[in-house]
């Protein structure tokens, strides 16, 4: 970004030597027709290449502000996906933890109820957590994808290919 910033900044100190020298030309008062329609045409041209310059730079911000703003919402997105995977570690934790608790106990001959009771509630937890983080992570990939998707260049869709008759392609 900073060679376009020096780039931009050369060619503009170029563009003000030039317009100075044709302003210093056209002072002069000298000349033929000729030379000074040439004058006035360099000064249109000048003009014309300063506007350009600051439309493209113009542009350069939008697109840069574009991908902050999609760059803050990837990393809110990867955040959400992290969240979900660190609940997702803790419910298989405790979920091992409960099911060595009813194996222990089931091994030493004793029913407990709390313990399976416990075992399932571990068990719901864990199958939530895993699919909140499917969830996450499918909403991370369609929020990737999307954009490459939309510029993807004029590719035909599934409908617009079968809707075309068999003759026509």
């Amino acid at each position: 970004m900073s060679d376009i910033i020096e780039l931009q900044r050369r060619i503009m100190a170029a563009m003000d030597r030039v317009a100075s020298g044709l302003g210093e030309l056209s002072g002069t008062g000298g000349g033929d027709a000729a030379t000074q329609q040439a004058l006035e045409d360099e000064k249109i041209v000048n003009a014309q290449l300063t506007e350009r310059i600051r439309m493209l730079s113009q542009r350069h911000e939008n697109d840069m502000a574009k991908l902050r703003e999609t760059t803050q919402s990837t990393q809110a997105q990867l955040a959400k996906l992290d969240a979900d995977l660190q609940k997702l570690r803790k419910a298989n934790t405790q979920l091992s933890q409960s099911n060595q608790a009813l194996r222990d106990a089931n091994a030493a001959g004793v029913a407990e109820p709390h313990l399976i009771n416990k075992a399932m509630m571990a068990e719901l937890e864990a199958l939530r957590a895993a699919r909140a983080a499917d969830i996450s992570e499918a909403n991370t990939i369609i929020a990737a994808m999307t954009p490459l998707l939309q510029d993807a260049p004029g590719d035909e869709t599934a409908a617009e290919a079968q809707a075309k008759p068999e003759g026509d392609a």
